[in-house]
């Protein structure tokens, strides 16, 4: 039976539910899950705020379209190369230090973009905007891959995915924000700083929590077993473990395939959607559509996969609807006048692959343990950024120009693009990452089978799609008669 303990003077913690090791869990971790949703949140923020209200800026500052593209690129830029390093941050500095590093560097971003609207003399507004947003994408490979470890280091079992789930979409909710809130605050020139302060405000109180708040980078006391021997493996060797897993590396390649599939999909709406003459409000709209569903499915997913702990199944059907619906707008976005399948369209597209995101993140942790939580998901995403790159080249290098036609409400100087092949190739690249995940991916759930008392070797974590590995099941195994019953905890 639950009961509160206590391994301090006023610390107050909990027994996790049917975990005679004695694991507990901390009211504490949800002020760290809240500070991890607030920065990833106000990074995202930070990321597209200039991008709404692009054309404003460029005549403000007398910037190019190209440069205020460049403060929205550089997030990608800076996330491939310094990804690696740090996911070595995460986990050997660990979970508050990481976190508290990240906050400091978003702050520092923001206040260093607000520097041209603030100083009387000349300056050269670029640089302090671009040595802001490099600052605020340095703190975003920091906090992105935290989810996963903060859920797996400081949540007990039954409610791991559903605190990956709160902070994963924190980012796509800043995103929102960001599209929303900055047409809304600019107006015309002279709002910008406005603007610029107003994003600095979460930034500040973020750190501040950040700072204050966390005390520590683990809990006196672990939640769970898969807690207590997290991060097990040195950064290198785990590395060197992920490689040579099969289902590790046929996820990572699929689900990343995905996550830039997603990327390109979100910075190309508007120049696919004004083509056929959608206006950039209904693009926005659409955009916020993906985002919103995505948040609403991640949410039931969550909730429903810390109760199942069905990861695989959920992944599976999730991206083979993402597929359907990738097909459909590929149609769809080709015709005129179909406002409503189109929004409805992109609304499914985000309920079924954005809100699949937390759980493949948790489904990463679990066919790599022991492998630390920040190298399994942080590896990931390094690897859908590379491939987003790749893509979004691949997308724009096969459309063509035409005559613009008079229905197209395009306002880039230039003939439009035609999408149509680029728009069947991404729905074709998006079916094969998901055909190839169904037919190839295997895996036992590693950590819960150490929660259930048969923890894995380093070299079992070796093993891959196809071992001879049985398949895990939500539960511990039944006990042999006679036996002590296993500790795990379960939903």
């Amino acid at each position: 039976m639950a009961g509160p303990a206590a391994d301090g003077p006023g610390v107050a913690a909990t027994l996790v539910p049917g975990a005679p090791r004695g694991h507990r869990t901390y009211a504490r971790r949800w002020l760290f899950l809240l500070v991890v949703g607030l920065l990833s949140c106000s990074n995202a923020t930070l990321w597209l705020s200039f991008a709404p209200v692009a054309d404003t800026v460029a005549e403000r500052f007398s910037l190019s379209v190209g440069q205020l593209n460049w403060l929205s690129l550089v997030y990608l830029v800076v996330s491939i190369p310094f990804g690696m390093a740090a996911i070595w941050v995460l986990d050997s500095v660990g979970l508050r230090w990481t976190t508290i590093l990240g906050a400091w560097l978003n702050f520092a971003g923001s206040v260093l973009r607000a520097l041209p609207c603030l100083a009387a003399g000349p300056l050269h507004p670029f640089a302090f905007f671009m040595g802001g947003q490099s600052l605020c994408a340095l703190a975003q490979t920091l906090v992105i891959f935290s989810p996963a470890k903060l859920a797996a280091l400081w949540f007990p079992e039954h409610q791991r995915a559903t605190a990956n789930m709160i902070a994963t979409m924190s980012n796509p909710l800043g995103i929102l924000v960001a599209n929303v809130l900055s047409p809304a605050l600019v107006k015309k020139g002279e709002d910008i700083p406005l603007m610029l302060g107003i994003y600095a405000v979460p930034a500040g109180l973020t750190c501040l929590l950040a700072t204050v708040g966390l005390w520590e980078n683990v809990p006196p006391t672990p939640p769970s077993a898969g807690a207590a021997s997290s991060s097990s493996e040195k950064f290198l060797d785990g590395l060197k473990l992920l490689v040579r897993n099969k289902a590790y590396v046929i996820l990572a390649v699929c689900f990343g395939g995905g996550i830039g599939i997603f990327s390109s999909f979100s910075a190309l709406l508007e120049q696919i959607l004004c083509v056929n003459g959608y206006s950039n409000e209904f693009s926005g709209l659409c955009g916020a559509l993906f985002i919103v569903f995505g948040i609403l499915g991640a949410l039931a997913l969550g909730l429903y996969v810390d109760r199942t702990k069905r990861f695989t199944e959920v992944t599976k059907i999730g991206l083979c609807l993402t597929s359907l619906a990738c097909v459909a707008f590929a149609l769809v976005s080709q015709l005129r006048g179909q406002t409503v399948a189109l929004a409805a369209v992109c609304a499914l597209l985000g309920f079924f692959g954005f809100s699949v995101a937390p759980v493949a993140m948790e489904l990463a942790v679990e066919c790599s343990f022991p492998v630390g939580e920040g190298a399994s998901a942080g590896l990931v995403f390094v690897l859908g950024q590379a491939e987003g790159v790749l893509i979004m080249v691949l997308l724009t290098a096969v459309t063509v120009r035409r005559p613009e036609p008079p229905f197209s409400t395009c306002r880039h100087g230039e003939d439009p693009l035609d999408w149509t092949v680029s728009m069947l190739l991404m729905a074709g690249l998006c079916t094969f990452f998901s055909c190839f995940l169904v037919i190839f991916f295997h895996t036992p759930y590693r950590r819960l089978q150490a929660e259930s008392g048969a923890s894995p070797s380093p070299q079992d974590a070796c093993l891959g799609a196809g071992d001879d590995a049985p398949h895990p099941t939500p539960h511990p195994p039944p006990e042999a008669p006679g036996t002590a019953p296993s500790g795990a905890a379960h939903a």
